[in-house]
Formats: C-alpha cells, sequence, structure tokens
C-alpha cells in the first residue's frame, strides 16, 4: 500500500535518486517521439506510393490507348482510304528492281 501511495504521489521524482529517474523518464519520451515521427513519415510514404501507383495505371491506359490508336493509322486499308480522297492509289503492277553495275 505504502508504495502505491509513494507512485501516486510521485515520490520518485522529488527523492534523492530523482536523477537517475528522470533520466530513464526523458529518454523514453525522446524514444516515443521518435516513433511518433517515423510513424508520421512511413504514412507520408504510403500515400506517396498509391498515389504514384495510381498515375501509373492511368499512363498505362494512356499508352495503351495511344498504341491502339497508332495501330489503327497505320493500317493499310486505312492508308488506301485517306490517299484514295488524293487520287493516290496501291500500283497494279508489282515494283521493278534497278541494278547498277560499275564497268
Amino acid at each position: 500500500m505504502k508504495k502505491l501511495l509513494s507512485i501516486l504521489r510521485m515520490e520518485f521524482l522529488v527523492n534523492d535518486y530523482a536523477f537517475k529517474n528522470w533520466r530513464v523518464i526523458l529518454f523514453l519520451s525522446f524514444l516515443s517521439l521518435i516513433m511518433i515521427a517515423s510513424g508520421h513519415a512511413a504514412d507520408r510514404k504510403i500515400f506517396q506510393i498509391a498515389r504514384l501507383s495510381n498515375d501509373l495505371k492511368m499512363l498505362k491506359s494512356e499508352f495503351v490507348e495511344q498504341r491502339t490508336i497508332l495501330m489503327n493509322l497505320k493500317m493499310e486499308t486505312k492508308i488506301m482510304r485517306e490517299l484514295s480522297s488524293l487520287g493516290i492509289g496501291p500500283a497494279k503492277t508489282p515494283p521493278i528492281k534497278i541494278i547498277v553495275r560499275k564497268d
């Protein structure tokens, strides 16, 4: 009972050995502040990773969309349709190979 009363009265902070107790209390307080700060830093990193993951997904979908558009533009039928308005069409005869000889 006496020990409980001495703890409740906080006599351990004012007695002869109080300096030793204060050092431990300050050390534990410092450690708890470091733990809280590292927890906040970890939370910030988690939110940053989540944001970057969303950005990456968005960029990947945009890449796929642009690649699909490019593939459609490169199709031979699409090119023929676009050039037919200019009067340009596929050749009716195959190309001729020209050989140049050095004499």
